[in-house]
């Protein structure tokens, strides 16, 4: 699971423009992170043109997911991601990248397309590498499905104690048979001596 892209692109008109944005590009060559880059920077363009206002969307291409959500106040957000990262995760993350730019950003300045900074995008693309750590639900349902995997080996365990008992019960039959033959021995050959 990996994030590659957050970006905020303005969409009210076309082509849009990509007011900031932050990459993860270090599982690239060196020669090859500018074309990466490019590449992804196109495709966030692209997608956040074709996202309505208030419209969230996952767009599948190559080895990427593009999840897009498109705000009324004329911006979209991108994330770009591998398939395996939760789209859930995803798109709260979105939803807090679009609220902390709109709150730390009037319309004014970039309004006309000028790039702005933004260098809360560098530690949410660090933060939000691990999903589980990033999201609260998932991270609970790690622990539980940990939790459940402990509960399915104890069964295990008490399924083979119980099997270990029944093979003492079994012995414990054969152990009485034999002492019930013990004492009707020992009746017989005592029967013959009476203490008064």
């Amino acid at each position: 699971m990996k994030l590659h892209y957050i970006g905020i692109i303005q969409n009210e008109s076309k082509p849009g423009v990509e007011i900031c944005s932050e990459k993860e590009l270090s599982a690239y060559s060196r020669f090859t992170r500018q074309n990466y880059g490019e590449f992804m920077s196109m495709f966030a363009r692209t997608v956040a043109e074709r996202t309505r206002p208030g419209q969230r969307q996952d767009v599948e291409e190559q080895d990427y997911t593009f999840h897009a959500y498109g705000r009324s106040e004329g911006v979209c957000g991108i994330i770009i991601s591998d398939h395996s990262y939760p789209a859930l995760v995803a798109h709260q993350l979105l939803s807090k990248v679009m609220d902390d730019f709109l709150a730390a950003h009037p319309r004014s300045s970039w309004q006309n397309g000028q790039t702005v900074s933004m260098p809360e995008l560098q530690d949410y693309l660090a933060r939000y590498q691990d999903p589980h750590q990033a999201d609260s639900i998932m991270k609970i349902q790690k622990e539980l499905d940990e939790t459940k995997i402990t509960l399915h080996k104890t069964i295990e365990s008490v399924l083979q104690r119980g099997e270990k008992i029944d093979d003492l019960v079994a012995k414990s039959d054969g152990l009485s048979n034999q002492s019930k033959m013990f004492y009707q021995q020992a009746k017989k050959q005592n029967s013959c001596c009476v203490v008064m």
